[in-house]
């Protein structure tokens, strides 16, 4: 009985890990459970999804992995912000569920842990927000502005912008 283990205890190869939010209101449901690896609360609590991380490492196998980014579930970790139901773009509003300070430090804090378990450095290419996905690695979305925005800031912002101000929270967790 032998064969390739698909990950290991300490962690699996992975290239990415993609940060959204879900759009949703406060209370994290199924369809987010079934969308992404992890999901920050609002209060800054952590809910694992279905899924495990190693769930996305090929071959993909339809329904049994986070499909949280389009054409770009391999070998990437999604974790969602649970925020921002009602909210718009243009003009920008926040909702009745805005991103909190403490739901970012958190998320910030879960993937310096996660890039380090996972051996994923923290770069623009490795860790980034959707919205920087189709930019960043010319991988075509579907009109994705998560996370465009962050506590403090009153209008959208370059994608770039609001992902470099995100790893460097990152990085700040990692020294």
């Amino acid at each position: 009985m032998g064969g390739k283990v698909k990950g290991t205890e300490l962690g699996v190869p992975m290239k990415r890990i993609i940060m959204h939010w879900t759009a949703g209101a406060d209370g994290v449901n199924d369809l987010e459970k079934d969308s992404y690896h992890f999901i920050v609360s609002r209060d800054g609590g952590v809910t694992q999804g279905k899924d495990k991380v190693e769930d996305n490492i090929p071959p993909l196998v339809r329904g049994k992995y986070a499909a949280h980014t389009w054409k770009l579930n391999s070998y990437s970790i999604g974790v969602s912000l649970d925020a921002m139901a009602g909210a718009t773009e243009r003009p920008f509003s926040w909702g009745d569920y805005p991103l909190t300070d403490k739901q970012v430090d958190a998320l910030c804090l879960l993937v310096a842990a996660l890039s380090t378990k996972h051996s994923v450095p923290v770069t623009p290419e490795t860790v980034l927000t959707h919205a920087e996905v189709q930019p960043t690695l010319g991988v075509k979305q579907r009109n994705k502005w998560d996370i465009t925005v962050l506590p403090g800031m009153n209008k959208v912002q370059d994608p770039r912008k609001v992902g470099d101000i995100l790893r460097e929270k990152i990085k700040g967790y990692l020294q």
